[in-house]
């Protein structure tokens, strides 16, 4: 953990200074996390939902984290359960089947106004979402975050060569779906 994260997390942790520490954890972490929820959600509001979602969660557990993982590890990973909460309960609430929700978030992609990307960006997004779930979040984590697979390791619990597998296989079925979309 760098010397800034464990003097925030120390700021944290003591009542005098939570709240201007929780400013600063905000101020610092509010938009990667948010371009890490929006690349799983697909859509504005539920990125910006999820990310409140996550940082309220953070608050009330903050005590509680043992720092067996670096701040930003502990930030990504409540982040990606949070937005899987979301997403599984949006197809429990539209009767999705449980192991399909590309078509899902692709509806979600095509109908935010937030979305401004060109026909390249557009089929790229289509691809990652034909990916399963968890060979998606690899994906984005090292394509778009340049996430190192130990980070990866702690945010998502799996083994580092569980990882270098899922990103080889995401990463060869969108390049196939790519080369065969045109």
């Amino acid at each position: 953990m760098d010397t800034n994260d464990r003097d925030l997390l120390a700021s944290l942790k003591d009542k005098s200074t939570r709240d201007i520490a929780f400013q600063l954890l905000v101020s610092k972490y509010q938009e990667r996390l948010y371009w890490h929820i929006r690349k799983i959600v697909m859509n504005h509001e539920d990125a910006d939902d999820v990310l409140q979602n996550t940082f309220v969660k953070v608050w009330r557990s903050i005590e509680g984290f043992r720092e067996e993982s670096s701040l930003y590890t502990w930030l990504y990973r409540i982040a990606t359960n949070e937005s899987l909460t979301l997403i599984n309960s949006n197809k429990k609430r539209n009767f999705i089947p449980m192991n399909d929700s590309s078509e899902f978030l692709m509806n979600n992609l095509t109908s935010d106004p937030y979305f401004d990307g060109d026909e390249i960006q557009m089929k790229l997004q289509e691809a990652i979402l034909k990916l399963p779930e968890k060979q998606r979040i690899v994906f984005n984590l090292k394509y778009f975050e340049e996430m190192k697979y130990e980070e990866m390791s702690e945010i998502l619990n799996t083994s580092v060569g569980a990882l270098k597998a899922s990103f080889h296989h995401a990463a060869k079925k969108v390049e196939d779906y790519l080369k065969n979309k045109d």
